[in-house]
């Protein structure tokens, strides 16, 4: 089997993306299962990984995109590609990987896919019997420990002016997640453990039940009904928004009006924006602008989050997706899809054909 890993291209001037789609680790554990691999020049340098580092894990560097593609059985991918310089690359009969997250996808793209008989495995949708999501998860726990760090600097002057931990005499600041799951517990974890009031919505008992053993106290958990929502948001230094559903758009949780109660300066972190957003005036802005202000409240809504720490999200995506490349080198896409039910039902576009509700 032979894959191509492209220098990934950024969705809009602003956003860049510096991930790529496998480290050499993962290079140098499909080349020794007999795989070959082709990497375009410089694919790796926003990670900080070097053409020397893949070829010394026995990929070959070439040098134009299209090249990484015509060569390439599977396209190795962070993003779906992006625009016609991209379209035009992909090969017919082609598999493709990565976060494609079509729920938000250009028609354009959808359109390429079918035409070309394409097939697309969607890492947001790689499910085990458990429903246990192996790709999302590592991925959200760097969201949830980088919301620390991204808010705040959010919330540093000319914003509201406080620190999160506060300080003894001086109050720390409330922060409010909505959704229990991966993200947003590694975000209570982090918030809490500098100090910061933390309070967590979700609709699952036992998430809730889960946080508050496992937090001590320090972390306020309540069902996420609208009276609840709204009476928290009202208070937030910082809300996050922590909510997924695989494969779908993100249900609105939190209104215009809502935003509008909010404090001066207040952050919100949307980081469902990828799949819509929960905040109903979180956007992804064509400019490229993902810190903008709404109603005096400073949103953060940049769909690609962890490309801020790209070594980190590279080595861990790498970690989490090699199994199911190295079942597809092993048996073949076909008999791949039959023994692993996870790659399955990762499966959005087979040869052409939508198998995934995606809107």
């Amino acid at each position: 089997m032979i894959f191509g890993i492209p220098r990934e291209l950024p969705r809009f001037k602003g956003v860049p993306e510096c991930r790529v789609g496998l480290s050499p680790m993962g290079v140098k554990e499909l080349v020794e299962g007999k795989a070959q691999v082709y990497v375009e020049n410089g694919a790796g340098e926003g990670a900080g990984f070097s053409n020397s580092d893949y070829e010394r894990a026995g990929a070959r560097i070439v040098y134009s995109k299209e090249e990484a593609y015509k060569r390439a059985d599977v396209v190795l991918k962070v993003r779906p590609p992006q625009g016609k310089e991209e379209y035009k690359h992909i090969k017919e009969g082609q598999t493709l990987t990565g976060f494609f997250h079509l729920v938000t996808a250009p028609r354009e793209l959808i359109q390429t896919l079918t035409t070309k008989g394409n097939t697309v495995i969607g890492y947001e949708i790689i499910q085990e019997d458990d429903g246990e999501l192996p790709v999302v998860i590592p991925m959200s726990e760097i969201a949830g420990k980088l919301a620390v760090q991204i808010a705040g600097r959010l919330l540093e002057s000319p914003g509201r002016g406080i620190l999160l931990g506060g300080i003894p005499g001086i109050p720390p600041a409330d922060v409010v997640i909505i959704g229990g799951g991966t993200l947003g517990c590694n975000a209570a974890k982090s918030f809490a453990g500098i100090g910061a009031n933390v309070y967590v919505i979700d609709t699952d008992r036992d998430k809730l039940e889960d946080i508050a053993a496992h937090m001590e106290r320090r972390v306020t958990t309540m069902f996420a009904t609208k009276q609840n929502i709204e009476k928290l948001v009202r208070f937030a230094d910082v809300l996050i928004g922590a909510v997924l559903v695989p494969g779908k758009r993100t249900p609105i949780l939190v209104t215009k009006e809502m935003v509008k109660s909010m404090r001066r300066g207040a952050v919100i972190l949307d980081f469902s924006i990828d799949q819509g957003g929960c905040v109903e005036t979180a956007k992804i802005a064509p400019s490229g602008k993902f810190i903008y202000n709404v109603e005096g409240v400073i949103h953060f809504c940049m769909p690609n989050a962890t490309t801020l720490v790209a070594r980190t999200a590279t080595h861990a995506m790498t970690g989490a997706v090699l199994p199911y490349l190295k079942s597809l080198v092993e048996l073949g896409l076909d008999k791949a899809l039959e023994e692993c039910p996870a790659i399955r039902r990762g499966i959005y576009v087979r040869q052409g054909r939508v198998e995934k509700e995606y809107r």
